[in-house]
């Protein structure tokens, strides 16, 4: 359990794993960007676009604290958030729709929302092993697991 909480906290300040994080999120960042026709575009209805600013300001904020900044374990939670906020508007906007916006309901495959969701996917499982969610498991757990 040592060795693994090591591994977790390696993760979290190695240079490697920062800068693909930074990376990450920037993708993130940009695919909405693109989502939303450009940088002086608002995606309709006001309350879609106005969250997509605001992620996509987060996720520059992300890119930069997290290879610059101190207190990194916030700046992993808020990667976090940064990828899990979208994979849930996400599963949202296209199962059962959201209030005022349904143009994406059952559009699962789209290919700039797949690029995003495996860029969100990866950045939640970094940035869990970087706060040392999978150290939790006991190692009797992990035995039951396998």
């Amino acid at each position: 359990m040592v060795a693994e909480r090591q591994a977790g906290a390696a993760v979290s300040s190695s240079w490697w794993a920062r800068a693909v994080a930074a990376l990450l999120a920037l993708e993130i960042t940009w695919v909405h960007i693109i989502d939303q026709g450009g940088l002086l575009e608002l995606r309709d209805p006001p309350y879609v676009g106005w969250g997509y600013r605001a992620l996509e300001v987060a996720g520059v904020v992300v890119a930069v604290w997290i290879l610059t900044g101190r207190r990194r374990r916030w700046a992993w939670l808020l990667a976090a958030a940064v990828a899990a906020g979208p994979l849930l508007g996400y599963v949202l906007s296209r199962g059962p729709g959201l209030p005022d916006y349904s143009d994406d309901i059952g559009n699962w495959f789209e290919p700039l929302g797949v690029m995003a969701v495996i860029a969100e996917l990866l950045l939640v499982g970094l940035a869990a092993y970087a706060l040392g969610v999978f150290e939790r498991i006991r190692p009797r757990e992990r035995e039951r697991i396998r």
